[in-house]
């Protein structure tokens, strides 16, 4: 294992103002709920508020907050940055293929300016023309990035083309781990960060989503060979995003950062285990999680070196 760092300390978030559930993303992400009952107005209220929520209660652990507003009608994810961008630890910023139409819009110069104006960014990989050959990588939605041991790991299924894997890890020098993953009803796992989670000491995976034996057994092996222990969820427990969740650090320790949903399905055992390493934040995002993602999916890691 080499030195860099799995959790970041520092992170982008989006705060939208018209928040609601992507109608372009529904037919694959079995995760969203259209919820009829709140109008449109009082939505985008509890979204707004509960990202500022969460990234106050971030600042409060210490975790510095990029906090950007989306003030368009046109981009129902962009609470999601974490599937358009990632960053590195050796400067590099990688800029990724949307599967859905409506999403690429989310993609934005001004934050990429900023990032570069903050940090030291020695080059940004753009993907994106990428979709006019259908092909798809939704950053690390679509892949969870163990930093630490350059391995990627990728559940197949419209948003992570093995293609453009292959040159995500040729570009930045990761080691891919493609494999399926399905829920109970036969239907691909849409991001790999909605059911598995790599953070220093372990990873929160639901082994029982991957059905080849095989392939879960390399998984297994990957991980424990990575020098982590793994903590096994339930499919159960996936659906309510405990796989949805993302290491952070500050000065006052590492954190893993869970929405109160999926904290609220974990076992005391679970939390024990977690808590060996790492404090928990439990953070309310019920609302955004009408959507099909959770806080992970709200947290865009920045690993890019400060500027001195």
């Amino acid at each position: 294992m080499n030195n860099l760092a799995q959790a970041p300390k520092s992170v982008v978030m989006i705060r939208p103002h018209y928040f609601r559930p992507n109608p372009e993303t529904a037919n694959d992400n079995s995760f969203q709920t259209n919820n009829s009952a709140i109008d449109a107005k009082e939505l985008s209220k509890r979204a707004f508020d509960e990202v500022s929520n969460a990234a106050k209660t971030l600042e409060n652990y210490g975790i510095i907050v990029h906090l950007f507003d989306d003030e368009t009608t046109v981009t129902p994810d962009s609470v999601f940055p974490n599937n358009w961008f990632s960053t590195h630890h050796n400067g590099d910023i990688g800029v990724y293929p949307m599967y859905c139409h409506n999403r690429r819009a989310e993609r934005r110069a001004d934050i990429i300016d900023f990032l570069s104006s903050t940090y030291k960014v020695s080059r940004v990989v753009d993907y994106s023309d990428f979709e006019l050959k259908e092909l798809y990588l939704e950053g690390t939605g679509s892949m969870v990035l163990d930093h630490s041991n350059r391995i990627a790991y990728a559940v197949k299924s419209n948003r992570m083309d093995i293609t453009a894997l292959g040159h995500f890890c040729r570009d930045f020098g990761y080691q891919g781990v493609a494999f399926d993953a399905f829920d109970k009803k036969g239907v691909s796992v849409y991001h790999t960060n909605v059911f598995m989670c790599v953070a220093t000491d372990f990873v929160l995976i639901a082994l029982d989503m991957i059905k080849d034996k095989v392939e879960r057994k390399t998984i297994v092996n990957t991980i424990e060979a990575s020098g982590k222990i793994v903590i096994t969820l339930s499919e159960e427990q996936i659906e309510q995003f405990a796989g949805n969740a993302i290491e952070v650090e500050s000065e006052k320790g590492q954190f893993l950062v869970m929405s109160q949903t999926g904290v609220n399905s974990l076992q005391p055992e679970q939390v024990a285990t977690i808590e060996e390493f790492v404090d928990i934040i439990a953070i309310d995002v019920s609302t955004v999680e009408l959507a099909g993602g959770s806080i992970r999916c709200m947290i865009a890691g920045i690993h890019l070196p400060k500027k001195s």
